[in-house]
């Protein structure tokens, strides 16, 4: 399912505000083809609230028809202003412009951070991107105490299937289960199209375990499925609520990267853009302590999903990377360190370089196979496959 594209791998960069914009240099660094020995190009776009008001946000759509041609997106946290007649929010038109279907959010074990209810397994949140209770028709109708707010919801079965078929295609990939779902019983025709699509993915994924719950069991038994790895397919506003409260679990958002997926119409991935979940942190910027970790995860995420085995292997170097240096006490404030934000790059670039020296070496010596998960998926499922 990865995407399909020829190397020079170009990634569209879109730049952002404040210190969103300072942690993507931090992970640009981390992505430099002389360091993770992948042929990358970059096509940068300036998505800062004074650029975007500059070009009536005319940028934001050169850089969503730039990523349908690559197929990969990193973007930088970006400030929305609060005014309703100002730019608005780029996420919002970027997901309109690709669109994107699909909003994966990992929820991660961070070494030395304790989990709330001892989580262990990482839990994926697969969301719908679209539809659902946002953008909804709404009105009043009425007066006093009988007034009367309406909201006129809608979901497509395309977008149903899409996260149906994602949801248990990465479960396939990470060797996770399938948990969870909509409140199906009690909204038979809305919400049962979506257990429909959830059900005959199950058919077409039979090696995968699936684990029907409704929603509100599914946030009871979170706690007694700590151990293992979950994905958990949402519709829209469920799947936002419950992908904060799942970052929060494993006790910092740090560990995560989000992921907006789009589709072709035989849902193999089409445009894949990463991001660190985190805001722009206005407090932080300029003081060189903010926190790379998620920006530098994203880069790793849109790696693996590049058909092509450098790619792949250097995304497991830098997740090992990342997570090694926090093991070793090397991390940022946030996380009970002492490192500068560019201190902690530096580790991690550090330690992947080693790491793909010796796995290079190891594999031209004929030693035992070094590479990511996922490497025995079908080409057809890669971006370049």
């Amino acid at each position: 399912m990865e995407l399909r594209q020829q190397s020079p791998w170009t990634i569209v960069v879109m730049e952002g505000d404040q210190t969103g914009q300072e942690l993507l240099e931090e992970a640009l660094r981390v992505l430099d083809p002389g360091v993770i020995r992948v042929p990358l190009q970059f096509l940068r776009f300036d998505l800062s609230l004074e650029n975007r008001r500059r070009t009536r946000n005319e940028v934001v759509i050169e850089a969503a028809e730039a990523m349908k041609k690559t197929g990969l997106g990193l973007k930088a946290a970006t400030i929305t202003p609060e005014d309703p007649s100002d730019v608005g929010s780029p996420n919002a038109l970027l997901r309109e412009r690709i669109d994107g279907k699909v909003i994966l959010r990992v929820g991660r074990r961070i070494p030395g951070v304790r989990p709330i209810g001892g989580v262990v397994g990482p839990v994926a949140i697969v969301r719908m991107a679209v539809e659902d209770a946002y953008h909804a028709q709404e009105w009043r109708e009425g007066e006093g105490l009988g007034e009367t707010a309406y909201r006129l919801d809608r979901i497509t079965r395309g977008t149903c299937r899409a996260v149906a078929e994602f949801a248990f295609w990465y479960a396939r990939r990470i060797g996770a289960k399938v948990f969870g779902g909509p409140k199906w019983t009690v909204s038979r025709i809305y919400e049962g199209m979506f257990k429909e699509e959830l059900d005959a993915a199950a058919r077409r994924y039979p090696d995968v375990r699936y684990e029907p719950q409704l929603i509100d069991a599914t946030l009871a038994l979170l706690f007694t499925r700590a151990a293992e790895p979950l994905v958990i397919p949402c519709l829209n506003r469920d799947g936002d609520l419950l992908s904060d409260l799942i970052l929060q679990m494993f006790g910092s958002i740090a560990g995560s990267e989000s992921l907006l997926l789009s589709f072709d119409e035989h849902l193999r991935i089409r445009v894949v853009m990463a991001e660190a979940p985190h805001g722009t942190a206005p407090a932080l910027y300029r003081k060189n302590i903010a926190n790379p970790m998620a920006m530098i995860l994203a880069g790793a995420a849109l790696l693996s999903f590049i058909d092509d085995e450098a790619a792949q292997r250097a995304s497991r170097a830098i997740y090992e990377a990342v997570f090694e240096s926090v093991y070793d006490g090397i991390a940022t404030a946030d996380l009970g360190g002492s490192a500068t934000t560019t201190e902690f790059t530096d580790e991690v670039i550090r330690r992947m370089t080693r790491k793909l020296e010796v796995w290079e070496a190891l594999r031209l010596t004929g030693g035992a196979a070094v590479g990511p998960r996922g490497l025995d998926e079908p080409p057809s499922h890669r971006i370049g496959g």
